[in-house]
């Protein structure tokens, strides 16, 4: 990576696609190259946080599993706390849950009840944005605590599945880094 290289050369030369995975059709988009990437990786980081700098965000909350590795440093560098958003079974105290819509059914994610308090302002992250059932599963649970959700951020976003458009229809603010047209 050179220093004049754009944001976005930088995101597509550190992500990894994968054809046909998990099936046939696919084009998967896996940002476990771009996370082993330094330079890549800070740079993703330091961007996702850029235009809440400054601001006052109680909590980043992380999606299982990469929003986890993305939320834990943007709070770091936003001197905020961490809220990891999970399936359901995997928090081991008392928890809030909530179903949501994925490809082909219905699954479930829980955070702890006492993962958030009512009129604390949180910044939503995960890797991606496909269909956007995940992250509006995640935006419900929240705001069932209380929670003042200031935006979604994602590294990528799948524009043609339309989970931007289902999240911002939910009066969410969405922060993505590129877009890949077409999957």
């Amino acid at each position: 990576m050179t220093a004049s290289q754009t944001l976005q050369e930088t995101l597509l030369a550190a992500i990894r696609t994968i054809p046909d995975y998990p099936k046939p059709g696919i084009l998967f988009r896996d940002i476990t190259t771009l996370l082993g990437d330094a330079r890549a990786f800070r740079r993703s980081v330091d961007e996702l946080v850029h235009p809440y700098a400054g601001s006052k965000i109680d909590k980043i909350a992380g999606i299982e599993a990469r929003g986890f590795i993305l939320g834990g440093a943007m709070a770091h560098q936003l001197s905020s706390g961490f809220v990891p958003i999970r399936k359901k079974g995997k928090l081991p105290y008392e928890t809030v849950r909530v179903a949501y819509s994925l490809e082909y059914g219905l699954d479930e994610m829980e955070m702890h009840r006492d993962a958030v308090s009512p009129g604390e302002r949180v910044i939503l992250v995960d890797d991606l944005i496909a269909t956007g059932g995940t992250a509006e599963g995640a935006v419900k649970l929240l705001r069932q605590m209380g929670a003042e959700i200031v935006a979604a951020c994602f590294v990528i976003d799948l524009p043609d599945l339309g989970g931007r458009a289902k999240l911002e229809a939910l009066g969410v603010s969405v922060n993505t880094l590129i877009a890949y047209q077409g999957d």
